[in-house]
C-alpha cells in the first residue's frame, strides 16, 4: 500500500476524467462545479424572489453527487494519500512568497499564512476571502461557467467559449499572480 502515499502519475487522473466526460456526453449531461452553487441556492426557495434561482434544481441532483464525492475524494486525498515529500516548489517561489511576507508551505500545497486558520484573525486577508470570492462568482457567472467546467467538458467538446474563456481564466491567474498579488502583500 506504500504505492498510495506518492504522486501518482498525471495520467491516471487524466483517464478518469476523461472517463467521466464521456458518461457524461453518452447521458447528455454537462460538467461543471459552479452550477452546483445555483443549485444550492435554489433549494433554499429563494428562487420566489430571485428569477436567477427559479428552476427545478431537482434535474441537476446528480452534479450534487459529484460535489459530495469531490469533497470525500479531497478528504481523503489529503488525510490519508498525502506524502509532504513529494511537494516541490522552486526555489524562485519560495523567494518571492518570501518577499511578500508568506512562509514556504513546507511539503503542503497551500501555505498556512493565505489558506490556514490563522487567515481568519487577519481582517485583510477576510476581506481578500470575501472580495475573491465575490470575483470568482461574478467571473464564473458572466463567463457561463466555471473554471472546471469550460476547462474540462467545454474544450472536450471543443466549444469555442469555452476556449475564450480558458484564455481568460489563464490571463487573468497571471495577472493576479505576478502583479496584483505582491501589491496585495
Amino acid at each position: 500500500m506504500e504505492f498510495l502515499k506518492h504522486t501518482w502519475h498525471w495520467s491516471i487522473s487524466g483517464f478518469f476524467i476523461g472517463l467521466v466526460l464521456l458518461l457524461l456526453t453518452y447521458f447528455g449531461k454537462n460538467f461543471g462545479m459552479s452550477s452546483n452553487l445555483r443549485s444550492l441556492c435554489s433549494m433554499t426557495g429563494i428562487g420566489k424572489r430571485v428569477a436567477f434561482f427559479d428552476w427545478n434544481w431537482k434535474s441537476k441532483l446528480w452534479n450534487l453527487v459529484v460535489v459530495l464525492g469531490a469533497m470525500i475524494g479531497g478528504f481523503i486525498a489529503t488525510q490519508f494519500l498525502a506524502d509532504s515529500s513529494n511537494v516541490a516548489i522552486s526555489y524562485e517561489t519560495v523567494q518571492q512568497l518570501s518577499e511578500m511576507g508568506i512562509e514556504a508551505p513546507n511539503g503542503k500545497l497551500l501555505p498556512n499564512a493565505l489558506f490556514g486558520n490563522a487567515a481568519f484573525s487577519s481582517v485583510k486577508l477576510i476581506f481578500i476571502l470575501i472580495f475573491g470570492g465575490f470575483l470568482i462568482g461574478f467571473g464564473s457567472r458572466y463567463a457561463g461557467g466555471c473554471t472546471s467546467g469550460h476547462a474540462i467538458s467545454g474544450l472536450s467538446t471543443l466549444q469555442l467559449s469555452s476556449l475564450k474563456a480558458v484564455i481568460g481564466f489563464f490571463i487573468g491567474g497571471l495577472v493576479m499572480a505576478h502583479f496584483i498579488l505582491p501589491l496585495i502583500f
